[in-house]
């Protein structure tokens, strides 16, 4: 920042700045030019002094103002101390009136000075050509004052100046005191000074606090900052010291009828103190005097008032203790300030270190590369320098592009200036008709005429009955709006009614139609025991019941609840048997299907799928366990799995696809396994139905990056199905192979799928003891008739119940199987024969049995009755039972398994032997021939 007559010219001067100098250490002024200053400083101090108090020129324009600062983003008000520097026509400001070095300054002889209503009150605008400074007043009145006082005396500097062309305005070279008297009084008539904010006697005030100790401190000038709290400490400890304590007042006492006269003029000559350095010692006891009243109201604005004015005690504490958070709050930013001082104290510090370390080498070595060192600082200096130098050469004509666009800015703002002018004069035109009119629109609201307000009373009755009016037909139209509401309300609740009573009537049909085809499979069994006559017609009336479609009863009335041929999953509802018998199961089944579905959707699905939508985030509990077992909705069971996962797997980044990548390179050995069991997957879903299907690409990457996943296994028949139920339920191929191995590796016991599959074993041995224990009548039936039921349940185990259960029933069971681990199966399987118990006690031949058996579990259609039977008929189901019972028989088996090894040892070793034998009996044979 420039230093020079700008900064000497303060506001208010110091405590015991006397001889305080504001020069630049790059300053190239002489001594000589010094010492004339201070000499005609001091000379005009003392003809200050000795004038008479009327012959003193004009008040200083100075005051507290808040200045709008940017920090970043951040804008900020800061309290700034302003004084009017009249020789330069400069606006000075400072963090507060006590210091001695300006912030910055405004120079106000090319500005524009703006006030918009909008900004708020007090806001003002100084529009420089190279900034903008937005300013703000306490008040509308002061703000006004400034604005006028600093266009007056912008006005005044530029005239003496002779800043406007000759000739180029009259308005322009007229003089300022003769302008003003002629248009003030009609256009803007002088604003009153506002004592208490503008002049040297606000200096006494304290100043405006900030909502932080720093929040005023200017960060921009770090070293004018210094300077001032510096020279404000030095002031402080002298007058301090003189004193013997802060609050000696004997010195002010001596002249008490002379200090609010005098305090002004005192002022302004320590502001002409600040301007030079007297030279003898007569001002000393004068300016002493001064400096020490300055400093009084500075720091303790009317202490001495307050203390004699306040009798009591307590109320003088309480004025101490206010003085005491002001000063607390000094200190604050004085600790700031020692701070930067520290930091300035380590850096010469460190410049000592490096001396004495130079000074202290034992050795020539040692300085040597201490020299060497400097040296190569001294080179990297100057290679600095001559990089500094080149871009002060770039900057210099940069200058110079910048001094001739000046130039031309210059003109264009004379240019402004005079159409400034004239549009001034034009505003006072416009301010004129603009009062005339106001006056005249007064008068002829005066002149209103009675019979005008007659009239306008008159349309205010009709206006109010309009109102009762509107009122009346609203009351109406609330009374129609409620009974129709009511006729709604009623209605809806009928057609519910007739809903729920339509579905009962339609499931009872379906069951009568089911009923009916059932008996008429029975008389299809007995056809070749029947007469012709009777057979053939049975062979019509089953006809006739194929023929007959779910179609035709859309088309022909109401159909609440029609029966797709696929469901969400692409599972088909209604299996489709290639044998002829068959076919009139199937339409029994599709019967079933639909009764079932008519009974649970208003009485169970809907109250199911309500708790499934309140329910927020996952976590383990008995009630979502619970809600699992009864089956989880097709719109929440994708999240509800993709969590079960995700608890028992951690999902590894990117080793899915290093696997695929693994898979492309290289071939596994069981890639023909998987390629010949991929059109064997799911036949009856139309995702995989077709060798061309969406799915089928999908399912062979899943599975060969499992194969390479888990070495000990790579693939075995079954977990393509398992697979291809992940991929229909979670869509996402990755989250499908995450699923597969929370099954193989977490839910199923090791070895499940190994090549022995020992651990399956073990599973159908446990089943039938939990068989015999559960249901003994039908393992008894079954032991009768010599009937293995592990050749129908092994599979089961072990792809879960895919492609034996129906699709709804098939993924309540997988809901509650990942959920809950293997004892599922167990519960299931119990179930199921449980479910169908009385009809297989029934037959009582071993391959009727068998056939049976291999499509019993497409008939169970109601999932509800075979979920009761499952988690509520078989309790209770300890865990512990199974593992129990699981590792008995897993030892039973192990030395099963090793009897048979050492049985087949024996026997190849004595077919081993047996065959030398066997080639010379052969031989001697063949030689008895010969």
């Amino acid at each position: 920042m420039k230093k020079g007559p700008e900064s000497r010219a303060c506001p208010l001067a110091a405590p015991g700045n006397l001889v305080e100098s504001n020069l630049d250490n790059n300053s190239s002024n002489g001594a000589s030019a010094k010492e004339k200053d201070v000499l005609s400083s001091s000379q005009e101090l003392e003809n200050a002094q000795l004038k008479p108090r009327k012959e003193t020129s004009r008040k200083k324009l100075c005051g507290y103002l808040n200045k709008l600062g940017i920090k970043g983003p951040i804008k900020t008000w800061k309290s700034r101390w302003f004084f009017y520097d009249e020789t330069k026509c400069h606006l000075l400001y400072y963090r507060t009136a006590q210091d001695i070095n300006p912030l910055g300054s405004i120079d106000l002889s090319s500005a524009s000075f703006d006030c918009k209503m909008e900004n708020g009150e007090g806001v003002f605008e100084i529009r420089t050509p190279s900034r903008v400074f937005t300013l703000k007043a306490i008040s509308k009145q002061a703000m006004m004052y400034w604005l006028q006082q600093l266009q007056m005396r912008r006005w005044e500097f530029c005239s003496t100046q002779n800043r406007f062309p000759v000739g180029s305005s009259q308005l322009v070279n007229e003089p300022l005191a003769g302008r003003t008297n002629a248009d003030n009084d009609d256009f803007l008539p002088l604003v009153k000074t506002p004592t208490e904010t503008v002049g040297l006697k606000a200096a006494s005030l304290p100043a405006p606090q900030t909502s932080t100790a720093l929040q005023n401190i200017s960060l921009k000038h770090p070293w004018t900052e210094i300077q001032n709290t510096v020279y404000n400490i030095c002031g402080s400890k002298q007058l301090w010291g003189n004193n013997g304590h802060v609050f000696n007042f004997s010195e002010f006492q001596e002249h008490p009828e002379n200090l609010d006269e005098e305090q002004e003029a005192e002022m302004e000559a320590g502001c002409a103190v600040k301007e030079g350095t007297p030279q003898d010692g007569r001002m000393e006891p004068r300016l002493n005097w001064v400096r020490k009243a300055r400093w009084m109201n500075s720091g303790f604005p009317g202490l001495h008032e307050e203390l004699s004015r306040e009798r009591n005690p307590m109320d003088k504490v309480s004025v101490l203790q206010q003085q005491i958070l002001t000063l607390t709050e000094e200190v604050k930013s004085q600790k700031e300030l020692v701070k930067l001082l520290h930091k300035a104290l380590e850096a010469a510090q460190q410049e000592k270190r490096v001396s004495n370390m130079y000074l202290t080498a034992a050795e020539d070595k040692d300085r040597l590369e201490l020299v060497r060192h400097k040296v190569r600082q001294i080179a990297d200096l100057t290679s600095r320098l001559e990089a500094l130098e080149q871009e002060k050469k770039e900057l210099e004509q940069i200058l110079a592009l910048r001094d001739s666009h000046i130039q031309e800015l210059k003109e264009h703002v004379q240019l402004l200036m005079e159409k400034n002018h004239a549009k001034q004069e034009v505003i006072m035109a416009l301010t004129e008709q603009m009062a005339r009119e106001l006056s005249d629109s007064l008068q002829e609201a005066n002149t209103i005429t009675a019979e005008t307000l007659y009239k306008q009373q008159e349309e205010i009755e009709h206006l109010k009955d309009d109102i009762d009016a509107y009122k009346t037909q609203n009351q109406f139209l609330n009374s129609e709006i409620h009974q129709v509401t009511r006729l709604w309300t009623s209605v809806a609740e009928n057609e519910k009614a007739l809903l729920m009573k339509c579905a009962c009537l339609q499931a009872r049909n379906c069951q009568m139609e089911s009923k009916y085809l059932t008996v008429l499979r029975k008389l299809q069994e007995a056809v070749p025991g029947l007469p012709s006559s009777h057979a053939e017609l049975v062979r019509n009336l089953i006809q006739e019941a194929l023929q007959w479609d779910v179609k035709e009863e859309a088309e022909e009335g109401f159909n609440l609840n029609p029966v797709s041929e696929y469901d969400e999953y692409g599972f088909m509802t209604v299996p489709d048997y290639e044998v002829e018998d068959w076919k009139l199961l199937a339409k029994i089944q599709a019967l079933e299907i639909k009764s079932n579905n008519l009974r649970s959707q208003e009485v169970v699905e809907k109250p199911l799928r309500d708790k499934w939508n309140s329910v927020g985030e996952l976590s383990p509990s008995a009630e979502l366990k619970s809600l699992i077992r009864s089956g989880i909705p097709v719109e929440h069971r994708q999240r509800v799995w993709r969590w079960i996962v995700s608890r028992h797997c951690s999902h590894l980044p990117d080793h899915y696809q290093r696997l695929l990548r693994q898979s492309k390179s290289t071939e596994h050995p069981a890639c023909r396994q998987i390629e010949l069991d991929l059109p064997r997957t799911l036949t009856n879903n139309k995702y995989f139905s077709s060798p061309t299907s969406q799915l089928i690409p999908k399912l062979r990457r899943v599975l060969l990056a499992f194969s390479w996943h888990n070495p000990a296994i790579g693939y075995c028949q079954g977990l393509n199905r398992l697979a291809a139920v992940a991929l229909l339920v979670l869509e996402d191929e990755e989250f499908a192979f995450w699923c597969l191995v929370h099954i193989v590796e977490n839910i199923m016991p090791a070895d499940y799928y190994s090549d022995t599959l020992i651990t399956s074993q073990v599973d159908q041995r446990v089943f039938k003891d939990f068989l015999s224990e559960k249901l003994p009548r039908l393992m008894a039936h079954f032991e009768q008739y010599h009937i293995d039921v592990s050749l129908i349940t092994f599979n089961w185990f072990l792809v879960v119940f895919v492609d034996s259960l129906v699709s709804d029933i098939l993924l309540r069971v997988w809901d509650a199987f990942l959920y809950e681990g293997t004892k599922v199966i167990f519960r299931y399987a119990l179930a199921i024969f449980k479910y169908n118990e009385e009809e297989i006690l029934r037959i009582h031949d071993s391959v009727e049995i068998y056939q049976y058996l291999r499509f019993f579990t497409r008939m169970i259609m109601d999932g509800r009755k075979l979920m009761n039977i499952a988690f509520n008929d078989l309790n209770p189901f300890p865990m512990k039972l199974l593992r129990n019972r699981r590792s008995v028989h897993r030892e039973e088996l192990e030395t099963e398994l090793c009897e048979l090894e050492q049985i087949k040892a024996a026997y190849v070793k004595e077919r081993a032997e047996q065959r030398p034998q066997d080639l010379q009996e052969v031989a001697s044979e063949e030689e008895e021939e010969i």
